[in-house]
């Protein structure tokens, strides 16, 4: 596409001149005598460049440039001065309005013609660039994609493995995965964790929340899958889960600091298991002090859990388990979270 070239000046001879000169250069010229006439050609086509008269009978040129530069739509539009006040301040000031360049009047035409190419130049490298930047933002934003699609993969794979024992369907891993998203972005919603929580965390605990158990890989069947409770000492090496799980997810993010979610999912892994009032394990971590990921998690973990058949019991229903859930706030659980929860329930995903 051609540049078009607006030319603001007052006499008539100049915009001749100049018109020729652009037009001879290859460019289209819109010559205008004054700012006011400059704004209604500005308004019907944006110009790639304008040659500014600094001495006009309206507004002068200085205050043309200041005006352009302030607005946002026509601020990144290059301006050449090409006026007969050639002294040393007048051409700082030009420059200090944002002028990309200054013409002495009475000008060269080959000077002219110069000034204008190179304007052009950086022009069109400026827009080139933009362009490179868009396509380049686009293959880096596929391919995160892609990596973060590989990931969930992977991640799905290596859980349903874990889980294959216990869940065979594999739906545990996706309930909390969609439930604990859910419950984040609710969370955001309140003026407590809109700060705490970021589009990022919500995208990050929807790719950890899966991993929770991973450590029970080391957990034998004749505990995992006992039927009955657990003995003292049964329940001692169940516990060993958490440090397992967290200390296999810390190694991998030890080799991959950038995978923030591997983070959280060491923290959930660990800590997904204390308790509000201190009582929980491993670490009897108290109310505040277990991370937000974990005590996000954990409510949603226990709903799934309590709602599904175990080995060892019946399902309960899904008010049951809110009842249950509602009635450990400010012990197991977080209370201002678990009153979020609450108002969200009905949409949570289920078996």
């Amino acid at each position: 596409m051609t540049a078009n070239i607006l030319i603001v000046d007052d006499v008539m001879t100049n915009l001749a001149v100049l018109s020729g000169v652009v037009k001879n250069s290859g460019y289209v010229a819109r010559p205008v005598q004054s700012a006011g006439e400059a704004r209604k050609a500005i308004a019907a086509m944006m110009p790639d460049l304008i040659l500014l008269d600094i001495t006009m009978p309206d507004i002068d040129g200085f205050e043309f440039c200041r005006i352009l530069k302030n607005d946002p739509k026509t601020s990144g539009i290059p301006i050449i001065f090409v006026s007969a006040l050639n002294d040393q301040e007048t051409k700082r000031k030009c420059f200090a309005l944002g002028a990309a360049d200054f013409i002495e009047k009475p000008f060269n035409t080959s000077e002219v013609t110069m000034r204008i190419d190179t304007q052009i130049k950086n022009i069109t490298l400026k827009r080139e660039l933009e362009k490179y930047n868009i396509r380049l933002h686009k293959m880096m934003k596929d391919q995160f994609q892609k990596i973060s699609n590989d990931q969930r993969f992977l991640i799905y794979g290596l859980v349903k493995l874990a889980e294959s024992r216990e869940d065979p369907t594999g739906t545990h891993m996706i309930n909390v995965s969609v439930n604990s998203k859910f419950l984040a972005q609710s969370l955001q919603l309140s003026p407590k964790y809109e700060k705490e929580i970021s589009n990022n965390f919500i995208e990050d605990i929807e790719l950890a929340a899966p991993l929770h158990d991973i450590g029970n890989l080391a957990i034998g069947d004749r505990i995992l899958l006992k039927k009955g409770k657990l003995t003292p000492d049964e329940m001692m090496v169940m516990k060993t889960h958490t440090e397992i799980g967290a200390r296999t997810l810390k190694e991998i993010h030890e080799k991959n600091e950038y995978s923030e979610y591997l983070g959280m999912a060491t923290d959930i892994a660990y800590f997904h298991h204390e308790k509000w009032n201190g009582t929980g394990y491993p670490k009897n971590l108290k109310g505040e002090e277990i991370p937000i990921s974990a005590r996000i998690f954990s409510i949603v973990d226990v709903y799934d859990t309590l709602t599904r058949e175990k080995c060892y019991r019946n399902a309960y229903s899904h008010a049951d388990a809110v009842d249950i859930i509602e009635g450990e706030a400010g012990i197991s659980f977080d209370p201002d979270i678990v009153d979020i929860f609450l108002k969200i329930q009905n949409q949570l995903r289920r078996n």
